[in-house]
């Protein structure tokens, strides 16, 4: 979808306005841009400011969910879980303004995949945010840990936001410098 293109919302849209993460709703005959798709969530231009779009109301934007995979109960999964599997989930979470992926910023600091109690599989995933009053970290915390839940064998998954050690652009991956256009 050419993100220049004017997009006028078929529905009612709910949306999280950038940077705030306040929830806002989007009327029906809005027009927007969307200045990025990533992830599977959509960053529109609207006349209220920028907003989030999640993946669930992609229909408002005219984009068809019948080509999304349907979502059923997942199979009994027997085995560990794939720590790589973990990752590439997180590779699909993105800043709603930065055009890179959270492992590739450098906002991941762990990855721990833990046994509970009960004998469940959790991960636990210690994340920062390019800056720490970021209205959005709870909305980006709540995207990698749903991405990780649907990773085969994970029963929960926890985020838990950290500011030790403050983040910086060092912590940039080199395919995300080169994304940023650093190198």
């Amino acid at each position: 979808m050419d993100s220049n293109q004017e997009i006028l919302l078929s529905r009612d849209t709910p949306a999280v306005r950038i940077p705030s993460g306040d929830k806002i709703t989007l009327l029906e005959g809005s027009r927007v841009y969307i200045t990025q798709s990533l992830g599977g969530t959509y960053t529109v231009a609207s006349e209220q400011g920028l907003a989030r779009i999640a993946d669930i109301d992609a229909d408002a934007l005219g984009i068809d969910l019948a080509q999304k995979i349907a979502t059923e109960e997942a199979p009994q999964y027997e085995g560990e879980v794939d720590t790589e599997k973990v990752w590439d989930q997180l590779k699909n979470v993105y800043d709603p303004e930065i055009p890179v992926n959270i492992v590739d910023l450098g906002l991941v600091y762990d990855c721990q995949i833990l046994k509970t109690d009960e004998a469940k599989t959790k991960v636990e995933i210690k994340m920062t945010l390019t800056a720490p009053g970021c209205g959005m970290g709870p909305t980006i915390a709540e995207d990698a840990r749903s991405r990780v839940v649907s990773v085969p064998g994970v029963d929960e998954a926890e985020v838990i936001l950290v500011w030790d050690p403050p983040w910086n652009q060092h912590m940039i991956s080199e395919v995300g410098k080169m994304k940023l256009g650093m190198i």
